[in-house]
């Protein structure tokens, strides 16, 4: 139902978090099985008990487990009280220092990036597509970790399954805008077919997150377009011809 992630699990770090597969729920068809959106067509019965699943892995009541709605920006919400579902800010990141609650952020190949200071018991999540990244939402997730009282030298951030570099194909237009950033982010692209990438989303997101300071940084193992049984894929449904698709959910518990 989950992926391991070392770095987090640590005695001397240990925070209850999770990257949860698709797999574990009560969803059908091309839902199946643990799709936690609540925008998509999915029955709201059966996507609310997934999500109750996943808050009650991770210790958390189902009602103090909240999302965003993530739009591909920068924005990152402080969360001192839950909010109903569905009814989260426009935001990619949220952070907390409130005992019992969960941070869950939904992925269907974006990079879900979880972060902790044990010390100072303040958690983050981030939703990092590649215009996400670019914009800084990783940066700001630190930044709003500060404010509440967590220090970079302290933390630790995992970048969760997501589209890997041998699956992520991407035209000129989108290295183009990586570039015009850094140049040096170049390294992040290998040659693909002619006028065509493959982009290291993961890799690109771990050296942000480095360069921010964050003083443990690791990438788990999966590549959601390639892995079919295991995780819902964007890239996948849309060579497919398009059609319903399901996100599955990365989700961290303040203690």
């Amino acid at each position: 139902m989950t992926v391991p992630v070392p770095s987090l699990t640590d005695p001397a770090l240990l925070v209850p978090h999770g990257f949860f597969t698709r797999e574990g729920g009560v969803s059908t068809g091309p839902y199946a099985s643990l799709n936690c959106s609540l925008s998509g067509q999915d029955d709201p019965a059966s996507v609310l008990e997934n999500r109750a699943r996943v808050a009650r892995t991770l210790g958390a009541a189902p009602d103090r487990l909240v999302g965003l709605h993530q739009v591909h920006g920068d924005a990152v919400a402080t969360v001192t009280t839950p909010w109903l579902p569905g009814e989260g800010p426009r935001a990619d990141a949220m952070v907390t220092a409130v005992p019992g609650i969960a941070l869950g952020i939904v992925t269907a190949d974006c990079g879900p990036i979880l972060f902790a200071d044990a010390e100072a018991r303040v958690v983050g999540a981030a939703h990092a597509g590649w215009r996400g990244a670019v914009g800084g939402v990783l940066e700001a997730t630190v930044t709003a970790m500060v404010a509440l009282g967590a220090r970079p030298g302290r933390m630790v951030a995992v970048v969760g399954p997501c589209i890997r570099q041998l699956s992520y194909e991407v035209a000129s237009d989108m290295r183009d805008a990586v570039l015009a950033e850094d140049p040096a982010h170049d390294s992040f692209f290998a040659p693909g077919r002619p006028d065509r990438w493959m982009f290291d989303l993961a890799g690109y997101c771990a050296w942000r997150l480095t360069a921010a300071g964050v003083a443990t940084v690791s990438v788990t193992a999966g590549d959601t377009a390639a892995e079919p049984d295991r995780f819902f894929s964007h890239r996948r449904r849309t060579l497919a011809g398009g059609g319903p698709i399901g996100h599955q959910i990365s989700g961290i518990l303040c203690r």
